[in-house]
């Protein structure tokens, strides 16, 4: 029985970055072997243990045969006798393909260590045409190795295989749930715009996210002078450089569709609640939050309650956020730094916060006992006096 260290374990440590995640290849040694030493199984469709110490993953070596569409669609043979290059050649990309023996000895028998040196994705034979989760996770890669000196670009044979599997209906097979997921994981590596330029190079995501495929070459409905897609993309690039949470990448990603596109592609994809509200609460205010400063108390006031900001404060800073990345990614290079919309907001989400609404609501309802209505209305008024304050002290200042 023989232990190899493979995959990004491997392919990051020859880059010089931190290794996140190891995983293991077991040659020679059957599933009773491995429970024998202490290793406890986990899987259903292939022999997969976690070490009794450390809990990684060791995978038996084996080799997989396409059975169905899909990236479902495969049967797998475990065997002492499977070979070590015939585990790692059913491996998508090359740099993913080498492996370490337990004395440091590297094996890559595919020219995976060359590729790194060349900055190249290259798929390691035609059987990552019978993957469509390799596109998506080949797209994620390029968002991650995007920054020199990590600067990888697609070998042309491997982008005109996946246009190949586009064209032969691969990408439609998968399900929402891993799209999702593959996506969530690019939109939070150093250059998410990457991503998408290699998907759209496929042609996989017409097919998967057609809403945004179709900016490309149409004007931004929230900067009529850019192009829409090119904003798009600088938008969520400047939500990375920030380092922001996912929900507001999303709410980034999707700010220039219509409020109707933002909700069929999260039902379709099944985006979370938290990655769903923001994106739709994004595009439905847009247009006040660019407005905010022109707008009276009043309209603030109804603004931050239908954000509900006065119960989930860090969700409205979130949406003012998003848009923030959006006129970073526009026309307005003056705004790289400050939104003043933003700040005359959360100024004005502080002054409602301040108001002391427990006792607005006892004073109400004992002045007025049996009229519940009335204290909403005078928690409302309260607020709307203490952002027409802050209105007046903006005005004055300027």
């Amino acid at each position: 029985m023989k232990i190899y260290t493979v995959g990004g374990a491997v392919r990051d440590a020859l880059l010089g970055l931190p290794v996140q995640d190891r995983d293991f290849v077991v040659v020679g040694a059957t599933p009773q072997q491995m429970l024998q030493q202490g290793f406890m199984p986990v899987g259903k469709d292939f022999p997969v243990f976690l070490h009794p110490d450390t809990h990684e993953e060791y995978a038996l070596a084996r080799t997989e045969r396409k059975t169905a569409p899909g990236y479902k669609g495969f049967v797998f043979h475990a065997d002492p006798d499977v070979t070590l290059e015939q585990d790692l050649v059913r491996r998508d990309l090359t740099i993913n393909a080498i492996a370490r023996a337990e004395d440091g000895t590297l094996i890559d028998p595919f020219g995976g260590q060359r590729d790194l040196a060349a900055r190249v994705f290259r798929h390691v034979s035609d059987s990552f045409a019978e993957d469509p989760v390799r596109i998506l996770r080949l797209a994620r890669f390029a968002a991650r190795f995007a920054l020199p000196p990590h600067d990888f670009r697609v070998a042309p044979e491997t982008a005109a295989l996946m246009r190949q599997m586009v064209a032969a209906g691969e990408v439609d097979a998968l399900v929402p749930e891993r799209v999702w997921q593959e996506l969530a994981r690019g939109l939070q590596e150093a250059l998410p715009s990457r991503m998408f330029a290699v998907l759209r190079d496929c042609g996989a995501l017409a097919r998967l996210l057609p809403e945004l495929e179709v900016l490309w070459g149409a004007a931004s409905r929230r900067h009529p002078e850019t192009d829409a897609g090119l904003h798009v993309m600088q938008a969520i690039d400047a939500a990375a450089r920030h380092n922001l949470t996912l929900p507001i990448r999303f709410a980034a990603l999707l700010h220039d569709l219509d409020a109707d596109a933002v909700i069929s592609v999260c039902e379709r994809l099944r985006v979370p609640h938290d990655c769903r509200d923001l994106a739709v609460m994004t595009v439905r205010e847009y247009d006040n939050v660019s407005q905010a400063l022109q707008l009276d108390a009043d309209a603030i006031v109804f603004l931050m309650e239908r954000c509900d900001a006065l119960r989930k404060p860090q969700r409205f800073a979130d949406m003012l956020q998003a848009l923030m990345c959006s006129l970073q990614g526009g026309a307005e290079p003056l705004l790289r730094h400050s939104l003043p919309q933003r700040d005359y907001l959360l100024s004005a989400l502080a002054a409602a916060q301040a108001v002391d609404a427990g006792g607005i609501a006892t004073d109400t309802a004992q002045a007025h006992p049996g009229q519940p209505q009335r204290i909403a209305h005078a928690i409302h008024a309260a607020r709307l006096a203490a952002v027409k304050t802050l209105a007046v002290r903006n005005e004055s200042s300027l």
